[in-house]
């Protein structure tokens, strides 16, 4: 009595949604605000790398405390995680 009504569950549960995606209303001006904070977060990488090569160099010349690794660091860390960012959403949205 228990197996034939857990096989009839497993085959409800095993149903296939077929969903087809829509673009929302105002998606257009969405995807330009974000094109737009892609491309600013990039710039902000560029230059933080540019700010920690110029931090770094005043440190070595100077002397004192060693912060621009860490600099460097957090703004490769960022890039790679806002780079990625869009590949995993892009594969997660995307229509098998």
């Amino acid at each position: 009595m228990t197996l034939p009504l857990m096989l009839s569950t497993v085959e409800v549960l095993a149903q296939q949604v077929h969903i087809t995606p829509e673009q929302p209303p105002g998606a257009n001006g969405l995807i330009k605000i974000v094109n737009w904070l892609s491309w600013f977060v990039m710039l902000a990488g560029i230059a933080a790398l540019i700010y920690a090569g110029g931090k770094f160099a005043w440190e070595r010349w100077h002397g004192g405390a060693v912060e621009a690794p860490k600099i460097v660091l957090g703004a490769l860390v960022g890039g790679i995680i806002a780079t990625s960012a869009g590949t995993i959403m892009t594969q997660i949205t995307s229509v098998q």
